[in-house]
């Protein structure tokens, strides 16, 4: 029997384990697409208690509490910070063949030097050492990304943000880790919320232009504002879509959709797909232009607990797999960039593991000689960045594609202490590889799997992205 999750976990093979010591272990960690604040950065914001910094936003730990029949006020309740702890605690004992069974103790070994199980009967002593721990200054937001290995964060940020914080990190010369925006225009885009044309009056704002009285001038407002993240070191888009569709419709048509919203009117469904249709199209010709990636992150429907959405909110935990992702849409969608060679770099990720396949032959129609693996397939998201998604992930892109391009793992997280997910992203990545080549599928030639791993560790997501990185 093996032991509980100690130096070789996850590493089945003496291949696996070289590739891993070896070569990822030590390979520097770029997290392109977090939830993090840049505030707590700027502010090096030290934390109270390890509930704070696990359970504060955490929303996958907050499903499985609540799959454990955990009341919701130990989850995202007025109980106290130990209260919720102890609940956690309780319920993590028993989540056998969760991730959040191995990442809650990678981020116990690794942060904390606690190479225990936490449990119920653990929870105290836990408690105490973690808290200890986290008054010292090693444990600060800018420590614990320094000895992560961290080089470079991308945050999540709407049009109409200042970038104030950013600001304040980039002129501190102390802190040398880059944290760089990211343009996330979902606002603008989601004609159909109620909304709507509130965050309209804030986009004008923002950009210092007129009334948004037209999709024109919507055009012109987020172009002023990409020219701005631009200014601020930004170059990658990211976009949460229910599906990329593609719904072709006259400038005429759109202009006619967009006045009937200003007037308050309701949009049919057809109407509102051919609106975002002309705003993805628009947004990525912008960023070829502007030389940025363009991120989609689809396949999910939102807030379906309806009376739990009233109470405490989006991303509390109530979202779902959206079966609906037409590959054939996504391809018309990128072919109409295409005709007319304004196709940016793009990274596909469906939150539907059965796309795997699907998005692996979309790939294959829109590379190029302008990138290595210009079309991407994404890491396993969310519900699936997990062993078997990852394996699913990784094992279909090296059927259909190359799985040597790969831009490889994101933490997708608001914690501090989630960077151990490239870490279990790793270990998953040497294992699959190292199984292939002791079955004698792939020659045990070290330069060349070494070269594959850290390329997929760390080096591709650096030449994609074009990171002002040594």
């Amino acid at each position: 029997m093996k032991a509980f999750m100690d130096k070789d976990f996850l590493l089945e093979t003496e291949t696996a384990k070289k590739l891993f010591h070896d070569y990822a272990e030590k390979t520097p960690v770029l997290d392109y697409h977090c939830h993090i604040n840049p505030k707590e950065i700027a502010q090096d914001r030290q934390f109270d208690n390890i509930a704070q910094v696990w359970l504060g936003g955490d929303h996958y730990k907050w499903r499985f509490m609540r799959s454990c029949g955990v009341e919701e006020k130990y989850v995202t309740g007025d109980a106290s910070d130990y209260e919720k702890f102890v609940k956690w605690a309780e319920c993590l004992g028993k989540a056998i063949g969760n991730p959040l069974f191995h990442w809650s103790h990678l981020e116990l070994q690794r942060y904390f030097g606690y190479t225990g199980v936490l449990s119920k009967k653990t929870a105290d002593e836990v408690w105490e050492l973690c808290n200890a721990k986290l008054k010292t200054p090693s444990m600060s937001v800018r420590n614990l990304i320094k000895q992560s290995n961290v080089t470079l964060i991308c945050t999540t940020d709407d049009p109409v943000d200042s970038l104030e914080w950013h600001k304040v990190i980039a002129e501190d010369t102390s802190f040398d880790v880059k944290v760089l925006p990211a343009w996330r225009p979902d606002k603008a885009m989601n004609i159909e919320k109620p909304d709507y044309l509130d965050y309209l009056d804030k986009l004008s704002m923002a950009a210092g232009v007129g009334e948004i009285n037209s999709f024109a001038a919507l055009k012109e407002a987020l172009t002023k504002r990409m020219e701005f993240f631009a200014s601020m070191g930004c170059n990658v888009s990211d976009h949460g879509l229910e599906f990329v569709m593609y719904r072709p419709a006259s400038d005429d048509e759109i202009e006619a959709i967009f006045l009937k919203r200003l007037n308050r009117m309701i949009l049919t469904r057809e109407e509102e797909l051919k609106f975002k249709t002309a705003f993805m199209s628009f947004m990525g010709r912008a960023y070829h232009k502007l030389d940025w990636v363009m991120q989609l992150h689809y396949g999910c429907k939102r807030d379906n607990n309806t009376l739990q959405y009233e109470k405490i909110g989006p991303d509390t935990g109530y979202d779902c797999i959206n079966n609906h992702a037409p590959s054939s849409e996504i391809a018309d969608f990128l072919n109409a960039l295409a005709l007319t060679d304004e196709l940016p770099r793009t990274v596909l990720y469906s939150l539907n593991p059965n796309d795997n396949q699907a998005i692996g032959t979309v790939l294959g129609c829109f590379q190029d000689s302008t990138a290595v693996a210009k079309i991407q397939q994404g890491s396993a998201w969310w519900f699936n960045d997990h062993k078997i998604g990852m394996q699913e992930q990784m094992t279909s892109l090296a059927s259909l594609g190359n799985l040597s391009g790969f831009i490889g793992m994101l933490t997708d997280s608001r914690s501090f202490l989630s960077y151990t997910r490239h870490e279990y992203f790793r270990r998953i990545l040497c294992n699959l590889i190292g199984g292939w080549v002791e079955n004698g599928e792939f020659p045990a030639d070290m330069d060349i799997l070494s070269e594959i791993v850290t390329d997929i560790s760390y080096n591709n997501a650096k030449r994609y992205f074009k990171f002002p990185l040594k």
